[in-house]
């Protein structure tokens, strides 16, 4: 397990998401995600390790020149964004990518899934790190994300010689993993049996 901060995923004290192995297959089938785009996420693991940096430049360019955006990541009552959580949100947002490349869709998954979505909802909003900003992300935003930081990761996936075909499979795994993840992270913004 890497070093880093708030970072859980197989952390053994995360409780267990209520999904069962059921739900996700057939959250997983709903999305056309199979065993094609995990065998294309792990192709663009190799292609993106060593690109983690730049992809994170984009995405922090994107967020610190969205106002909008850039508030949940700034002090409520100063609205100056705070460093030190950018910095430590960044170092998990890197290791995300790595994680939604080789990511194994077990239990210890799913409830690091539920862990990242408590930390957008107001029930666990700045809790990890300990910090006054703003204290709700609302479910609009954290779903709209999903394609910038889908759009955004096809140029990185087109280098180091990857075809045309193998560039496509690898996008749109890649889209797929992260409306999966979106999805998983937004159940604590449904109320009881309405997920």
């Amino acid at each position: 397990m890497p070093s880093i901060p708030g970072y859980r995923l197989n952390d053994p004290a995360l409780p267990p998401s209520p999904l069962s192995d059921q739900d996700l297959a057939d959250l997983k089938a709903s999305l056309l995600f199979g065993e094609d785009d995990v065998a294309a996420l792990k192709q663009a693991e190799g292609v993106v390790a060593d690109q983690v940096e730049a992809i994170l430049d984009v995405w922090y360019g994107f967020v610190g020149g969205t106002p909008h955006l850039l508030r949940y990541f700034s002090d409520a009552a100063t609205g100056e964004p705070i460093g030190a959580y950018l910095d430590a949100v960044r170092k998990r947002f890197g290791q995300w990518i790595l994680d939604t490349c080789r990511a194994e869709y077990d239990g210890a998954w799913l409830a690091w899934q539920d862990e990242i979505g408590r930390r957008h909802h107001r029930i666990g909003k700045n809790k990890t790190d300990g910090v006054t900003a703003a204290a709700h992300i609302p479910m609009r935003h954290l779903l709209a994300l999903v394609m910038p930081i889908s759009i955004t990761m096809r140029p990185f996936l087109a280098k180091k010689g990857a075809s045309q075909a193998e560039g496509d499979k690898m996008h749109a795994a890649w889209t797929k993993a992260v409306l999966l993840q979106a999805i998983l992270w937004s159940r604590p913004y449904a109320k009881e049996g309405d997920f």
